[in-house]
């Protein structure tokens, strides 16, 4: 090996550890904020009893879950670039759920503050804790069955020895034929549409609703906001569906910096967008940011009265 080659590993070496390092971070931290939210709302009875919030902690329960799952596939394509299929399968099958989970989520969410703001007589009587169960339940149904559809699609054909060989695990590589690649880009399109073709009408009705009665306008306003927040997520969420089309008009112009754009995209599209929830949930109910700062101050006396700490 010359200089040349060792100083190319070398630079590559860095940048793997570098990337690793800044991802694992990333969610180190973003999921210890997401955890402190889940361990407020389990700790406080009072927030059970609320859909919105049930709403909420199913929105964080599952941004942990996708970003542990970004993650760990990202940092195996440099520690085992070829990894098992079968093992790969679980992992794009779990991932392809929670990613469909977020903007049906975010829909159930705009629909709670619709109801509550437009049909407030009605709100107790639809929006109970029983209900909001089953539409989770419903959530988790609707993201899951694409993915079982795709899996069934290549087991019946290709062979069982395709399930014990190994190569790079991304979805393209897995569920490859051309059934899996249509209908995967068709669902996440009209998930996506419908979604916003929701959020668009639960923020004008709100919208009208506020205008056309003088009562309780400050929380026709909060609900406003969080419905255009709903937005800034799903924003994120179909910025994602992009992400090949983004990287390859990004590496025509900058052909040199193509590992550079997509760890950018990866960041910008998988990583960040799970931050939103607790900032905008999280800090701005001042109910639940009550109920969390007291759990810390609570936390931090008992460590400071403990003698074996």
């Amino acid at each position: 090996m010359n200089s040349s080659e060792f100083n190319k590993r070398k630079d590559f070496l860095g940048e793997a550890v570098f990337k690793n390092l800044t991802v694992v971070v990333f969610a180190v931290i973003i999921n210890s904020i997401n955890s402190l939210l889940l361990y407020t709302f389990f700790k406080s009875p009072v927030f059970a009893q609320e859909p919105r919030y049930i709403l909420y902690m199913q929105l964080i329960i599952n941004d942990i879950i996708t970003l542990s799952i970004s993650v760990i596939m990202f940092v195996f394509t440099y520690l085992i670039p070829n990894l098992n299929v079968a093992i790969c399968c679980i992992f794009i099958l779990i991932g392809s759920n929670v990613y469909k989970n977020t903007p049906l989520n975010l829909a159930g969410m705009a629909i709670e503050r619709f109801v509550a703001v437009c049909y407030p007589l009605h709100h107790a009587r639809i929006c109970t804790v029983q209900n909001t169960k089953i539409l989770i339940g419903i959530i988790w149904l609707l993201g899951a069955l694409p993915g079982i559809v795709d899996l069934f699609v290549v087991l019946a054909l290709r062979p069982l020895s395709f399930f014990t060989s190994s190569r790079m695990c991304f979805q393209q590589n897995v569920f490859n034929f051309e059934y899996n690649i249509i209908s995967s880009a068709v669902l996440n399109i009209g998930y996506m549409c419908s979604v916003w073709v929701l959020l668009f009408y639960t923020y004008f009705k709100v919208l009208f609703s506020a205008k056309a009665a003088a009562s309780e306008p400050a929380q026709a306003q909060k609900a406003r906001r969080t419905i255009l927040l709903h937005g800034v997520q799903l924003l994120l969420c179909t910025l994602s569906l992009f992400t090949t089309v983004l990287d390859g008009a990004l590496t025509a112009l900058f052909p040199a910096y193509q590992s550079v754009i997509y760890f950018c995209t990866f960041i910008l599209t998988s990583i960040l967008p799970r931050l939103l929830s607790p900032l905008i949930y999280g800090m701005r109910d001042r109910k639940f940011k009550k109920y969390m700062m007291s759990s810390l101050m609570c936390g931090s006396e008992k460590r400071a009265i403990n003698p074996y700490d």
